[in-house]
């Protein structure tokens, strides 16, 4: 619709509201009606009542959104056609659709993780799988003791950023993932990267476990009971929730625990929400630090 109107306040207001929301309707697919219609033809009036004819070009302004409407049109055809690829390659490794029976995972992300992972039955172990994700913590030993640190972030950066981005889905839908997240955040105070990390190495272990022995994966609430994915998320809004104070909270004491350990860096205390692309960190130390390198999954 930008491309034909430019949102031009004009265009607008001579479209009407009912013809703009035929409009509406047939390019959003539904998804936007007579109250988005409405709203529209009235921005367009205060805009005309803001800027009186001559204050500002609308002509010249509408072109340059019109040719960005176009382009972006452009591009979603474009994804389009990638999607419907990648799901026909992603029927082919997976028929059984055991990747994409995570809670919330559609088949796009599905195929991120199991391209990127390749056929879990190749590991040993679901330890393996943990390891070449790069998920796992690194462990630090002087003498007799020891901590855990930060992800190692060894591996394919890409697949840690799907399985993160997966893992932030999956808890609004599996009351068990919800619950750890829950805990690690409130009760523990871990920042929220740290806490999504966490729940992708869990994600991932499950996924593979369902691959190797041929099951989809199982929603149950915390109690074992098996439940679906609408009561799943249903669980997960209602006993799960974290609201503004909960955060609140934890953000006052991780501030308190800071003060208490200045030479803690704030690095050690939370994991990264993107992995590192370059060499892994178990180069030398004099290297600098790898940038991050985002991955757009759906």
């Amino acid at each position: 619709m930008l491309e034909k109107t430019g949102a031009a306040p004009h265009a607008l207001r001579r479209l009407g509201r009912k013809r703009l929301a035929a409009l509406l309707i047939r390019y959003s697919r539904g998804q936007w009606r007579e109250e988005h219609a409405e709203r529209i033809v009235n921005a367009a009036q205060q805009t005309l009542e803001l800027w009186p004819d001559g204050a500002l070009d609308f002509a010249e302004l509408a072109e340059d959104i019109a040719g960005e409407a176009h382009m972006a049109t452009h591009l979603n055809a474009q994804i389009t056609t990638l999607d419907d690829r990648i799901t026909v390659l992603y029927e082919e490794a997976d028929p059984g659709r055991i990747m994409a029976s995570g809670p919330g995972l559609g088949v796009i992300t599905a195929a991120g993780i199991l391209g990127r992972l390749g056929d879990p039955n190749r590991f040993t172990s679901l330890a393996g799988i943990r390891a070449f994700t790069g998920l796992v913590p690194r462990t630090s030993r002087s003498g007799l003791t020891g901590r855990d640190g930060p992800p190692t972030r060894q591996g394919d950066p890409g697949l840690r950023e799907t399985l993160f981005k997966a893992a932030d889905i999956a808890r609004h839908a599996d009351p068990a993932l919800a619950a750890r997240y829950h805990d690690l955040v409130v009760d523990k105070g871990t920042h929220h990267n740290s806490a999504l990390c966490t729940l992708a190495a869990t994600l991932v272990t499950r996924l593979a476990a369902c691959w190797r022995n041929g099951t989809l994966y199982e929603l149950r609430d915390t109690d074992g009971r098996e439940i679906t994915e609408a009561e799943g998320r249903q669980i997960c809004a209602t006993r799960y929730k974290i609201n503004k104070d909960d955060r609140a909270k934890v953000h006052v004491r991780r501030r308190s625990q800071r003060l208490k350990d200045p030479t803690t860096s704030r690095r050690e205390k939370e994991s990264p929400s993107a992995p590192a692309s370059g060499p892994s960190r178990t180069t030398l130390r004099s290297r600098p630090r790898d940038h991050h390198e985002r991955l757009d999954v759906r």
